[in-house]
Order: C-alpha cells, then structure tokens, then sequence
C-alpha cells in the first residue's frame, strides 16, 4: 500500500471493458456515454403523466467488469452544479450467465434488483421493485446516437403490464 490512498473515482471508474467482459454485455457497452433523457412518467395515483428530464452518464466501473450509471439533475440552489438522483450498476454474473443489475434512488424511494438480456432489438430487464412489484425496463431502437426507454409495472403478478414511463435519450458525448 501506498502513504497515499487513491482517489475514489479513478479507483471507480475504467477506460474500457476488462479483457474477459462477455459478449452478453455487448448491448449495454453502446450506452457508455452521456445522454440528454426527455420523457415521461405517470403518477399513479393521480392518473396524470409528468414531464422528466435528466442527464445519464455511463461508464465502465471495477476495472472494467461492470458498468454504471447516475442519473442528475441541475441542483435548484446551485444550477451550475448537478444533483444525483439515481445509480445503478449492472455486473455480468458468470456462474449464472445473466447480467444482474441493481438500481437505487433515495431521493425517489425507488429501488430495484433485476437480470438484464438481449431482446429484440436492444435490452429487456427483468425483476422487483421496493414495493414487491414486478417491473419490466426495457431498451429499444438503440442506435449510436440514440435510445428509447420504457418503464413497465404490474399489479398481478405479471398477468398484466402497466406503462408507467417512457424516456428517450440522445447521446451528448
């Protein structure tokens, strides 16, 4: 070890994939970058749709073995400065042979364990959500440039599926 510790960031984040990073992550490595998010999401209660934008980022993390996203927003006391409001990170389970994915957002109260493959034509994720339901996140029309995004929930047991947001994402870097 080292008298200094390294900065937590660059001991984070990576440059690329690590050389044993699966083809079943393929998908997943066209979002590396940073995108404009537009869209909208319904208030369940209310029965109303609410506008929603957001920058995502996305990058390599643990040398490369995952990959990781955050979610911000301008900061309302500080616009210059952002606030993040969501993470999730997605690892390639080997012994399994799935992607499991987790994403947690406090300031929201949302969080979700799901497993991520190949659909179609981007990436169909799979799992629960912090109030038991099942969710279904799927990636579509993904493009070098562009993506869309849609957010399902169901209220019995996946007889059924609800919209409950729809994103598009264009990529600024």
């Amino acid at each position: 070890m080292t008298d200094t510790p390294p900065d937590f960031s660059r001991a984070l984040v990576t440059d690329g994939p690590a050389p044993e990073h699966p083809a079943r992550m393929r998908r997943i490595r066209q979002l590396i970058g940073t995108w404009d998010v537009r869209g909208r999401e319904l208030d369940e209660q209310s029965g109303e749709w609410k506008d929603r934008s957001f920058l995502w980022i996305v990058s390599y993390v643990l040398d490369g073995r995952g990959v990781q996203d955050i979610e911000v927003i301008p900061n309302a006391k500080q616009p210059e400065d952002y606030e993040t409001i969501a993470t999730a990170l997605r690892i390639y389970d080997p012994v399994a042979g799935v992607v499991r994915v987790s994403y947690f957002s406090p300031v929201r109260n949302r969080y979700a364990n799901l497993v991520a493959m190949g659909w179609r034509d981007g990436i169909r994720q799979d799992g629960t959500q912090n109030d038991e339901r099942p969710i279904r996140w799927n990636f579509s029309s993904i493009t070098g440039d562009s993506y869309v995004w849609d957010g399902w929930a169901s209220n019995d047991d996946g007889s059924t599926w609800v919209l409950v947001e729809h994103l598009e994402g264009a990529r600024v870097a």
